[in-house]
């Protein structure tokens, strides 16, 4: 890992826990927004420590652009949580069948970018 690429990744580990220091949950609960700010430190933690080892640079990269739009959305929104992927309506598929197979099928591929870790790690 080159040295800009290593400044850029620590810098984002310490926004994530200034955001983490100073966020209020939108419901404004003190006990609701004690569990988002812890949640938003073991996310941060887990996600970083699990790609420490990565040396690729598009992986880098890629990693570098997933932490910067869940820190983005997060704050617009006020929702430290992935937020859900929206598809058309379906309705509700049997619990086996070609109905079924579809509707995964259509959640895998419309799955935003940054959702990526969160599959891995949860």
């Amino acid at each position: 890992m080159t040295p800009v690429i290593r400044q850029e990744v620590l810098g984002l580990y310490r926004k994530i826990f200034r955001i983490a220091k100073k966020w209020q949950s939108a419901s404004g609960q003190i006990e609701e927004t004690m569990k988002e700010k812890e949640y938003i430190k073991n996310e941060a933690r887990t996600l970083f420590r699990k790609n420490k080892n990565v040396t690729d640079p598009k992986l880098i990269k890629q990693c570098i652009e997933e932490c910067e739009a869940r820190v983005e959305i997060g704050l617009h929104y006020n929702i430290p949580y992935p937020r859900p992927i929206h598809l058309p309506p379906m309705g509700l598929a049997h619990k086996q069948g070609r109905t079924l197979r579809h509707q995964e099928k259509l959640r895998k591929i419309s799955k935003p970018i940054y959702l990526k870790s969160h599959d891995e790690v949860s």
